[in-house]
């Protein structure tokens, strides 16, 4: 990755709950803003400022699941001005309110990518949490194959996305054990344009994930041969948390408090 773009995403980690601008991250490391923007999608996939909003989201699920801040207190510490804009920011990307993301079932089908924070659900609860709703369901399946680093091996969920950052839950998701490498399945994925990541901890070793830059589309016979190839997470990578909890089943009672890594 270039220095460049390694800067700016240490700047917009420090700096995120300030109202930065992408002119003031462009001063930054010298470049206009407009070439300033074409390298940062380059190099990472999304514009500035979706990373940036990745970012304070992320914050805001984290303080939203550990901690017992107002939603007011959360607004002004990840960036936001207002409670009412950050609400149906938050809701319209997330597909819960602030409030109903408070819920135990929400932490519990927790997956949360961050270096200080990792989360996967156990395979019980995965089971347990079925296939998103909302969606129309197709026949269509995505095939692959998953590999770790040489010599890891572990759990993995691997999910497609709406997203390139993902901030709600994927449209079809598989999870299995692998040493070195295994084949999946993805079955019933719907019709349309997803985003793979893959997420996984190795046993006794590090974080791991892989985010191809290539979306599978899905769709009129079209054939699916998804690679996974798993890695060590960079402090770069933007910080991930989606959950597999819907709207109308969750609980009443705020979520037991989730410790990072």
């Amino acid at each position: 990755m270039k220095p460049v773009v390694r800067k700016a995403i240490s700047a917009i980690r420090a700096r995120y709950a300030e109202p930065i601008t992408l002119t003031e991250l462009a001063s930054e490391v010298f470049i206009s803003p407009f070439h300033f923007s074409r390298v940062f999608a380059k190099e990472t996939g999304v514009t500035p400022g979706r990373y940036l909003t990745a970012v304070r989201l992320f914050e805001a699920k984290r303080l939203l699941l550990t901690t017992s801040l107002t939603v007011s207190d959360i607004v002004c510490g990840v960036g936001y001005s207002s409670v009412g804009t950050f609400t149906s920011r938050f809701t319209k990307a997330v597909g819960l309110t602030p409030t109903q993301y408070r819920s135990p079932d929400v932490s519990k089908l927790l997956l949360a990518l961050a270096p200080e924070f990792f989360f996967m659900p156990s395979l019980d609860d995965l089971r347990g949490a079925g296939a998103p709703v909302g969606l129309a369901s197709s026949a269509d399946a995505v095939h692959g194959r998953v590999r770790f680093p040489d010599g890891l091996r572990g759990e993995v969920l691997v999910g497609l996305f709406a997203d390139p950052i993902p901030q709600s839950a994927p449209v079809a998701f598989q999870y299995l054990s692998a040493d070195g490498s295994g084949q999946f399945t993805i079955p019933a994925v719907p019709t349309g344009t997803w985003y793979p990541l893959a997420m996984a901890r190795a046993v006794n070793g590090p974080i791991l994930l892989d985010t191809p830059r290539t979306p599978v589309v899905v769709g009129e016979g079209r054939p699916t041969d998804l690679r996974i190839q798993l890695r060590e997470l960079d402090p770069t990578d933007p910080p991930i948390a989606v959950t597999l909890a819907r709207r109308e089943t969750l609980g009443s009672v705020r979520a037991p408090r989730l410790r990072a890594v």
